[in-house]
């Protein structure tokens, strides 16, 4: 068991605590950036010394420091939970999207055999349009000298009746 002094710290007390605190560090090899447990350890013990040597000269700033830990430790927790809380919402969301992405890969499948099913109904009516207009445009064009045909047989016999007619002597 060790016992916190009662002596009023002095500013060689402080700079031996950052010492001490750089020295541990270094032995303990905590990490300079990022998220270091070691490093947030070793700040939480030198932040508990600093309170005890303030607590000592004046108590009513230890008391306010210990709310300030105190609450920085509550708003750590709480950032800790929510960020656990997001890595479990982020897995659970990658795995409802990795099994999503069997169904989405029948589904394309099956749309995709539809698409070129479809496709090859166009081709076949678009076929079937031209055949059909091809034949509309041959029985028109056959009707059409069928026509010409009929006139050109009416005209000749409109003249030779005429010429008929004039020969017997009437007038036309």
């Amino acid at each position: 068991m060790q016992y916190s002094s009662k002596a009023p710290a002095t500013r060689l007390d402080v700079i031996s605590l950052q010492e001490n605190l750089d020295a541990r560090l270094m032995d303990r090899q905590a990490r300079e950036t990022g998220i270091c447990p070691v490093r947030e350890d070793l700040y939480s013990q030198g932040f508990d010394e600093l309170i005890r040597q303030v607590a000592i000269n004046c108590p009513e700033r230890g008391l306010l420091l210990l709310r300030v830990r105190d609450e920085i430790r509550m708003t750590i927790d709480a950032y800790k939970t929510l960020y656990e809380s997001s890595v479990t919402f982020g897995v659970r969301k990658q795995l409802q999207a990795e099994q999503g992405v069997g169904a989405m890969e029948e589904k394309i499948g099956s749309l995709s055999e539809a698409k070129s099913a479809l496709e090859n109904q166009v081709l076949e009516l678009r076929n079937k349009v031209d055949t059909i207009e091809k034949r509309e445009a041959e029985r028109r064009a056959l009707a059409e000298k069928k026509r010409k045909d009929e006139i050109e047989f009416v005209k000749y016999q409109y003249q030779h009746l005429d010429t008929f007619l004039k020969s017997l002597g009437g007038k036309a």
